[in-house]
């Protein structure tokens, strides 16, 4: 069986993944970063430190620390739900850092991500509500349209598709009785393969 890292990664099946880069400090105007990784290596390099920095083409998301603290949470629950359903080890933010995530969860949560990056914040309880009524398949989808045309953090910010799932996911929250239907109707395999 294979051992899981951070949220599901599994180093030995794939090389492909997703990393969260959560900021030390108390800066109110710190931000948490995430890039997607396609080399995998045990000493992962801050996306601040590397080389052509913020043009990083693999950083996805730039997002605030304090609309980050209002959604970690929520998708923490979601993977976690998830990962134990299909026996895995649960994972956990870390304070600061940085930590790897299955490439799946990672584009759930960038796409949760850009659809709350620019948003007002009274809208994030109903954007994570409507995430919440997305099976994991449509988040996927949308995530890989949305990433085609406008994936970069800062060149893709409040564009085109970036611009529609945000729309799309703040306004009109689901009922929770949506929501409690699709979890108990999911029993696609973990990481869609």
């Amino acid at each position: 069986m294979s051992q899981t890292i951070g949220f599901g990664f599994m180093p030995d099946q794939t090389s492909h993944s997703f990393v969260v880069h959560l900021p030390a400090g108390s800066r109110p105007d710190r931000e948490v970063a995430i890039t997607e990784e396609f080399q995998w290596s045990d000493e992962l390099v801050p996306y601040h430190q590397r080389l052509d920095g913020f043009q990083h083409q693999d950083l996805k998301v730039l997002l605030s620390y304090t609309v980050w603290s209002e959604i970690a949470e929520e998708a923490k629950n979601e993977f976690n739900r998830r990962l134990i359903r299909h026996g895995k080890k649960s994972g956990r933010w870390p304070k600061s850092g940085m930590i790897t995530i299955d490439k799946n969860f990672g584009k759930e949560l960038v796409l949760l991500c850009w659809a709350v990056e620019d948003a007002d914040p009274l809208q994030v309880p109903n954007t994570l509500r409507n995430w919440l009524g997305l099976s994991p398949e449509e988040r996927w989808w949308l995530y890989t349209m949305t990433n085609a045309a406008t994936g970069q953090a800062l060149k893709g910010r409040n564009k085109g598709w970036r611009k529609a799932v945000r729309f799309a996911l703040c306004e009109n929250p689901i009922a929770d009785s949506v929501i409690k239907r699709r979890n108990s109707d999911f029993e696609l395999d973990l990481f869609g393969e």
